[in-house]
């Protein structure tokens, strides 16, 4: 951001809102709010919304429009069509924000604008808070907040599964967490052709035959999607095989 810090104000007082605001604080930057829901933007130079996806719309027509103004939401699916007349920007951090508060070092930051002028303040408002800003094309957001989601919410899903699992043997969520912690450290390293293990890759039907009792026996309402994920890791593991012929 320039030496003189511009004035932010953040719209929205959820997670991402509070802890924006004591982010571009902590920062050096002026910041207002988190406003309400309705703030009309008067004194305003740049708003960043950080408001659910179908009141984006809404949040900016509060805003009056006026030379200089920027607006700008926090949405990763959202396109900038929804800040209607404003010139606008987008700054999505990719990472999920915990109840605690965020550190948003080292994460990347989705950003668009309407302008180059925008384009920028979104990348400087990234990068003052430390987050490495990547500009995402606005004909694929819905492709990028796809991949978002799979790596984190649908990650969950699978943990989650784990974790009832192991539950039936007396294993903890601290004692599966090593291997998760691995899994991902390899994947993050080799990519998942590589970094496969396992039965399906093994080719080892017999340990699958025995996977599928235990869940029948213990989670059955899993038995649907423990074959999904089996599916799924053939495809995979196929494909790390084609990489060793």
């Amino acid at each position: 951001m320039p030496t003189s810090p511009r004035r932010v104000d953040i719209v929205g007082r959820g997670r991402l809102g509070t802890a924006l605001a004591r982010a571009f604080t902590d920062a050096g930057l002026k910041v207002g709010g988190p406003h309400s829901r309705g703030y009309d933007g008067a004194d305003a130079e740049i708003v960043v919304l950080c408001v659910p996806d179908r009141e984006i719309s809404a949040a900016a027509q509060a805003i009056s429009p006026k030379p200089g103004l920027l607006v700008g939401h926090t949405s990763g699916a959202t396109t900038l069509d929804a800040l209607g007349p404003h010139e606008a920007f987008s700054l999505h951090p990719l990472m999920t924000i915990p109840r605690s508060g965020a550190d948003f070092t080292g994460a990347t930051a989705a950003v668009a604008g309407t302008t180059e002028s925008a384009l920028q303040v979104a990348s400087e408002l990234a990068e003052v808070i430390g987050m490495v800003a990547a500009a995402v094309d606005e004909r694929e957001r819905g492709t990028y907040h796809a991949a978002g989601c799979v790596a984190s919410n649908y990650l969950m899903t699978v943990l989650d599964f784990a974790d009832r699992l192991a539950a039936q043997v007396g294993i903890t969520r601290e004692q599966l967490a090593p291997i998760v912690r691995a899994s991902v450290d390899n994947w993050v390293r080799d990519g998942g052709e590589i970094a496969l293990t396992g039965p399906v890759l093994r080719g080892d039907e017999a340990t699958l035959d025995r996977h599928r009792a235990a869940i029948a026996d213990h989670l059955p309402a899993d038995a649907e999607l423990h074959e999904a994920l089996i599916e799924a890791t053939r495809e995979l593991a196929a494909r790390a095989h084609q990489r060793e012929d």
